[in-house]
């Protein structure tokens, strides 16, 4: 069985600005000098390695701040790693933030094709989905409403109804499902269910 996903001592550190509290005499000179506060390096993960086999299912456990999120991110490319190779085979779906992907004033319609695209998906192809993508998220009677205008919860059945019709063989899901109603979280999780059995990883 071929790998879908390497991590190779990967480590990736964020940078913090804290901010001092000032008195107003510092606010007011702050006006015509820069105080740049106090900086805090974040190691989010260090020297991490891992192997999943194309088709394994595998969830990431951990408290908060364990890196489980900065994972599935650098997995999706949506940030690099500061150290380390990450080798990913085959086209990635992911569900991690809610909104994210999405552009608030345009319609969830417009999204779609801003998502897919993200996602690497052509015009003709979103096109040729655009119906099943909109049925399966149960939105058809907001889907030309911009997308600010909806609930967190018709935020996750746009977000994930894109990311399963990209025909992905690497799924990434967050914790976003559990924001939304039990009845399409079953939806989902039986979409999920499916995938794994056509041998997609999850």
């Amino acid at each position: 069985m071929s790998l879908a996903i390497r991590f190779e001592n990967v480590s990736k550190k964020f940078n913090l600005h804290h901010e001092r509290k000032r008195s107003f005499q510092e606010l007011a000179l702050g006006l015509f000098r820069r105080d740049n506060g106090s900086r805090e390096e974040f190691w989010a993960l260090r020297d991490v390695d891992f192997n999943v086999e194309q088709g394994e299912t595998v969830g990431l456990i951990g408290p908060n701040g364990a890196g489980k999120s900065t994972a599935l991110k650098l997995v999706s490319r949506i940030i690099e790693p500061t150290s380390g190779r990450i080798k990913v085979n085959g086209r990635v779906g992911a569900l991690l933030e809610l909104g994210a992907g999405f552009h608030p004033d345009l319609t969830g319609r417009e999204n779609i094709y801003l998502n897919g695209s993200i996602l690497g998906l052509g015009r003709a192809e979103i096109e040729r989905k655009l119906d099943d993508i909109i049925a399966f998220a149960e939105l058809e009677r907001f889907i030309d409403v911009p997308v600010k205008h909806y609930s967190s919860g018709m935020y996750v059945r746009l977000g994930f109804s894109v990311a399963v019709h990209t025909d992905p063989e690497v799924l990434l899901v967050d914790e976003v499902l559990a924001v939304g109603d039990a009845a399409f979280q079953r939806k989902c999780l039986e979409r999920i269910d499916r995938m794994r059995s056509e041998g997609v990883t999850v």
